[in-house]
Order: C-alpha cells, then structure tokens, then sequence
C-alpha cells in the first residue's frame, strides 16, 4: 500500500520547478519529470481525498472558467479541481459579459482576474483561433500583473484548445498507466488512435493531436488510423515522429482500421473533421459567409456517411491483444443503436467498457488539481507534507 510520503518521495526526486507561475498550454511543451509531477500530485491529491484528509491548499480565491464550446467532464472536472484545492469558481458567460459591446480581450481578461488564481479556457473549434486567444488572455494578465493592477498573476490550464486537449489526454494516460500497473510496463504496448464514423460535423482535432503527441512520450507503438482526407495537423505528426524516436517507441499512420486494432493493447476510436476543412469553416466564419458554412456542413456530413464501417464493433475488438484491449473515450461517445442510429462503437462494446471509461473521466479532476498545485507552488512536495501533519479531515466524523 502506498502512503503520503511515497507520492512526496517522488516528487523529490524531480524537476519540475519551470512549472512554478507558468501555464499549462500543451503537453509537448513540458519535460518527462514535468508530466510526472503531474501524475504524482494527481495520485496523491486522490490518495488524501480516498483518506479523508483535507487538501484545502487555498482560503480564498477565484478559478475563472471560460467555455467557448459546450463541456460536461471539463466543466465539471474543472470546478471540482478547484474545489478541492479551495477556490471557489466563477464561469464567464460571454453572452452575459460586455464582450457583445465590443469590451477586448485585454480589458476582459484584467477585469475577471482581480482575485483569480487560476484561468481554465476552453476554445477548441476553430483553426488558428484557440490557442492563440489563450495566449492573448494571458499576455494581458501577464502585463497586468506587471503594471499592479493584478495582485497576483493568475496561471493557465488549457481546457481544450484548436491544437491539445492536455487535460483529456493526461487523464487519459493516468488510467492506462493505473490499468498496466506502472509506466514501466508501457513500452511496447500498442495503441490505436482511429478515426471512427458519426452523424455530426466539426467534432475538434485536439483529442487525437493530444493523444498522439503525448503517448509517443513513452516508448509505446502509436497508429493513427483515419479514412483519406480525414488528416491532423502536420505539425502534430511531426511532433509523434519525433517522441517516437527519442523514447524508443513508433508512430505510424494508415487508412485500414482493421490494421491498426489488430493485436493492438489500447483502442482509441474517435471521429474528428478533416484538418482541411476545418481551415475552411474557420475562414468562412471570419467572412461571415453563412451560406458557404451551411453547404460546408453538408458535403462533410455527407463525406462522413461513405465511412460507416469505420466503428468500433464486436468483432474488430475480437482482433485486438487477447481480444481484450482497453478501450478509451474521452466521452460522450456516438453509440449505435443508442445516441444514434450508427455511430462510433457497438452498444455491446461501450457497455462491457462503461465502468473503466467513466474510471478513465474521473481522473481529469485530479490531473487540473496537480496543473493548478504546480503552478501556484514552488515546493508542491512540502505542501503535502504539510497537509498531512495538519491532518484536517475532509469530512467530520
């Protein structure tokens, strides 16, 4: 059984203190003992809760949550992060703000963040637009800690932009690292990053560009599978390539869905829009060709309907490793037969996986608990020392 101290040890043991009042933007921005720290103060923020033990590390304070795109897990896992750590939160409804009077993104951004310790934005559904306001808002407060209107400079987690999902993807490794019983026992392991059929148009790029910038980071056989035309961002790929060859693992890529479930460990079936007409939509809403989004909508909607075998079904998996890899989603999933006619995977499928898939959610709390601890702390470590010794219950028995 793993105590405190464990968790503590392992943070001792790195580097993470570029981390201290930075932001978290994306994955491949942050060093291996940085992603470590991540899921070391995850685990142990998990531990101290399961235990009853207060991680109250704030006594006031606000995290200032801004969707731009509707969210359930994030939004839910957001507020609850900082819940647990002791902020209390405030969502920013641009519709009820001054932002319709034309207030900018530098007013906007100082106005909300008197008494903010932590920003969560999601901004995820138009190329070139996401990440590049997340970096415009925080240049503001950034400046606006420095000329004293700030107190405090407050710090970024990147709930979804047009590039990463880092928060998803964390999680995402948190659980399969907690399901193979250590990073230890991941190199080699295969996963499958394919695309898969839905009735819907314009789902984000940033959860398979998430999942396979990260995942090469640890020596395992990345595949993206995709039907032709359904293409990432270059850049993205060239980032896996690379993780690939520096930490002794692989990415390839291929049209055949059935070539990469075969014999794979881990399936990550997901549909997402064509890179390139994802660039398109964003051009036509800054023309405000409304017309020309409307026909867009159609020819993908119909371009998507020539890949309905593109699903995760019983018998794919049946090819898998053992016929039981483990399956991911980063929810909610297009269920066959169920939210839809035909869809992602197999109601059978996502039924037998429906405990480990809402396992695999329920650690993005604690993953923005750990991006928030290592932004605002220097000495995360001794904070948790510190909470321990105090030993204030969560609840009162």
């Amino acid at each position: 059984m793993k105590t405190l101290q464990d968790y503590i040890d392992k943070l001792n043991s790195l580097n993470f203190k570029e981390m201290y009042n930075n932001d978290f933007f994306w994955t491949w921005d942050k060093t291996d003992d940085e992603l470590e720290a991540v899921f070391t103060v995850a685990d142990a923020l998990r531990f101290m809760r399961e235990n009853n033990i207060s991680t109250k590390v704030f006594e006031s304070g606000l995290g200032i949550s801004i969707f731009r795109d509707n969210s359930t897990r994030t939004r839910f896992s957001f507020a609850s992060a900082c819940n647990l750590l002791g902020l209390e939160v405030q969502d920013l409804d641009e519709k009820k703000s001054q932002i319709a009077h034309g207030e900018t993104v530098r007013e906007t951004a100082n106005m909300v963040s008197f008494m903010a310790d932590v920003i969560g934005i999601r901004d995820d559904m138009y190329i070139g637009k996401g990440h590049a306001y997340q970096k415009e808002f925080m240049e503001a407060v950034t400046e606006g800690n420095k000329d004293g209107i700030l107190e405090q400079r407050p710090t970024l987690v990147n709930l979804q932009c047009d590039v990463d999902h880092p928060t998803q993807c964390m999680a995402d490794m948190l659980h399969i690292i907690h399901e193979f019983g250590g990073v230890e026992n991941l190199k080699g392991k295969k996963i499958a990053m394919t695309w898969a059929y839905s009735p819907s148009y314009g789902k984000p790029l940033s959860v398979p560009q998430g999942v396979i910038g990260l995942m090469t980071r640890f020596g395992m056989d990345v595949v993206l599978a995709h039907p032709e035309g359904y293409d990432v961002m270059p850049e993205v790929e060239e980032i896996a390539k690379k993780n690939a060859e520096k930490n002794g693992g692989s990415f390839t890529k291929t049209n055949d869905m059935a070539e990469a479930f075969k014999d794979a460990d881990i399936v990550y079936p997901k549909s997402w829009a064509p890179f390139a007409a994802m660039e398109k939509r964003t051009d036509l809403y800054a023309e405000g060709d409304f017309d020309g989004i409307d026909k867009l909508e159609k020819e993908l909607l119909a371009q998507n309907a020539q890949h309905k075998d593109w699903a995760c079904t019983e018998e794919l998996m049946k090819t898998t490793k053992d016929g039981k890899a483990l399956y991911l989603h980063c929810l909610p999933a297009d269920i066959t037969g169920v939210s839809c006619e035909t869809g992602e995977v197999d109601a059978s499928v996502f039924d037998r996986y429906r405990i480990p898939l809402y396992k695999e959610a329920s650690f993005k709390p604690y993953i923005i608990a750990a991006m928030i601890m290592l932004s605002k702390f220097e000495n995360p470590q001794d904070i948790l020392k510190k909470l321990e010794v105090k030993a204030a219950p969560r609840i009162l028995k």
